[in-house]
């Protein structure tokens, strides 16, 4: 009897035991589970997982609704800003990072770019034109930015008097006006190509004037841009002659920010590397010599590139932020470096130094 009554009790908490089993809560981890599940399949919301409408709100159209998904869903794209770069080193344009001292050079000597303007002797223009059109931009240079230019009679008077030295240096495989650009030590040499018309009568005279600017790297010959420019009206009761004079002058003077603008953005974009500068070391006669020259050249300077090599004739490009003076000193060190402490200086036109090896 006292087996019977107990069987009931044992019963109830059994069942107790099973209700409050089957009520607990489940453990986070299966909470998370189930509510990823229940997003998939019912669209429902969770915080890692926000709902997303089945049906567009009333009055908005399927499209406009879907495309308001796309923009609540999809962030703009951030792009990820540049890490600072170790010793306060600044990142250049083409990602090679300058010491405050480089970026320091490079600026002053963007701000101190030389010219020389000389018009192109191909294209035909009358040369009273050419040179009323060269005066005009050389006349910008000097009031608009202070700088020193070379004059066009001095450029004419050069083009006859170093024709023997520029065959001797050169043999004729530049240009004579890089040459000459070299020479005068100008940075860029502009060279202008125009086409100028006038037209009229006795008291009243209209000239028109348009062409474009080309911008060159005097070291290299590199194209570093171009500028077309066109003349507003221009009109004169003198002759024809003055009216192409004044849209000439028009013409060439309102396009010379833009000159200087593009000169100086896309050398410091081509300066990235450091300024180029040539060495021409004359009768190092053994390839291993050269290379010995080239590792300690490597060392005083950012790079150091062959670029050429014969027992007569070596062709170095040298880069740096340096000034000529330094780059000659620099070179002077290498040589005792490498073994060479004869070096010395034959001649320097613009960047490029020629050395004899003294071997």
């Amino acid at each position: 009897m006292g087996k019977n009554r107990m069987l009931p009790s044992v019963c109830l908490v059994i069942l107790a035991a099973l209700a409050v089993s089957c009520g607990t809560t489940p453990p986070p981890a299966a909470n998370a589970e189930n509510d990823r599940a229940k997003t998939i399949v019912q669209g429902t919301s969770s915080p890692d997982f926000p709902a997303t409408p089945t049906q567009p709100p009333a009055g908005q159209s399927p499209s406009a609704a879907a495309q308001a998904i796309v923009t609540q869903q999809t962030p703009p794209f951030q792009p990820p800003a540049p890490a600072p770069s170790a010793q306060g080193q600044i990142p250049s344009a083409y990602g090679a990072a300058l010491t405050p001292e480089e970026q320091a050079f490079l600026s002053n000597y963007l701000s101190r770019l030389s010219y020389m303007v000389y018009y192109n002797d191909a294209s035909g223009v009358d040369p009273r034109f050419a040179k009323m059109a060269v005066s005009q931009a050389n006349r910008y240079l000097i009031e608009k930015l202070g700088l020193s230019v070379i004059d066009f009679d001095q450029i004419e008077r050069n083009k006859k008097d170093q024709l023997d030295a520029y065959q001797t240096e050169t043999g004729g495989s530049i240009d004579m006006i890089q040459y000459l650009a070299q020479k005068f030590n100008a940075d860029i040499y502009v060279e202008i190509d125009l086409k100028a018309t006038g037209s009229g009568y006795s008291g009243s005279f209209s000239g028109s004037a348009q062409g474009t600017m080309k911008l060159f790297e005097t070291s290299t010959a590199v194209l570093l841009g171009s500028i077309a420019f066109m003349s507003p009206a221009t009109f004169s009761p003198v002759s024809v002659d003055s009216a192409v004079s004044n849209a000439i002058a028009a013409s060439v003077w309102q396009a010379m920010p833009k000159v200087t603008e593009q000169a100086r953005t896309l050398m410091g974009a081509s300066l990235s590397r450091g300024i180029r500068y040539e060495l021409i070391a004359q009768k190092i006669p053994d390839a291993k010599q050269v290379a010995l020259f080239v590792k300690a050249l490597s060392r005083k300077f950012r790079e150091a590139e062959q670029l050429s090599f014969s027992q007569g004739e070596t062709r170095i490009a040298l880069f740096g932020f340096m000034t000529k003076a330094k780059v000659q000193e620099a070179i002077y060190d290498a040589a005792m470096s490498a073994m060479m402490p004869d070096m010395y200086l034959i001649y320097m036109r613009g960047k490029s130094f020629t050395f004899g090896s003294g071997m």
